[in-house]
């Protein structure tokens, strides 16, 4: 059996631009495909979703506090009232140190992409450049076939 997908032009694209904004039919399974296609060219792929990721470059390249969900209860004392702070590695740069020496590089898979906003977006279209070793592809949303183009030109249009 043939493979139907080869991947060779999405991987070309991806290290062209650095950055794609990638259009998928919606019952799924291309992502699959070139995910693995990827894989097996060297890279490493992580996927998140844009949903609740907050400020984009603290979350992906720099040390940024959460608070855990409180359930009811309040701290007493002199911590604030709504919980302590957690401090949380940045994913990003975390994934990239544990890189094998053989490996090409990091893709960032964000899902749900068009809920981002245009500055968001703006700022994954930089990262490449500020990180050669990081790759996003941004699903973008649906079509009736899998197509692909770099995320400059897809947030402009």
């Amino acid at each position: 059996m043939a493979l139907l997908i080869t991947g060779k032009s999405f991987i070309k694209a991806l290290e062209q631009s650095g950055a794609l904004g990638l259009y998928a039919p919606l019952e799924g399974g291309y992502e699959g495909r070139y995910q693995r296609r990827l894989r097996a060219a060297g890279y490493k792929t992580l996927n998140i979703t844009a949903r609740g990721l907050g400020d984009l470059s603290a979350y992906l390249m720099g040390v940024h506090g959460v608070r855990p969900p409180h359930l009811g209860k309040k701290t007493i004392g002199q911590g604030a009232m709504v919980g302590q702070i957690h401090y949380v590695p940045p994913i990003a740069l975390t994934q990239l140190e544990a890189l094998s020496p053989t490996s090409k590089g990091l893709v960032l898979w964000i899902i749900e992409g068009m809920i981002l906003s245009s500055e968001e977006r703006a700022y994954l279209v930089n990262l490449p450049q500020v990180e050669p070793r990081i790759k996003v592809v941004l699903e973008l949303g649906g079509d009736r076939f899998c197509r692909w183009q770099p995320l400059r030109e897809a947030i402009s249009a």
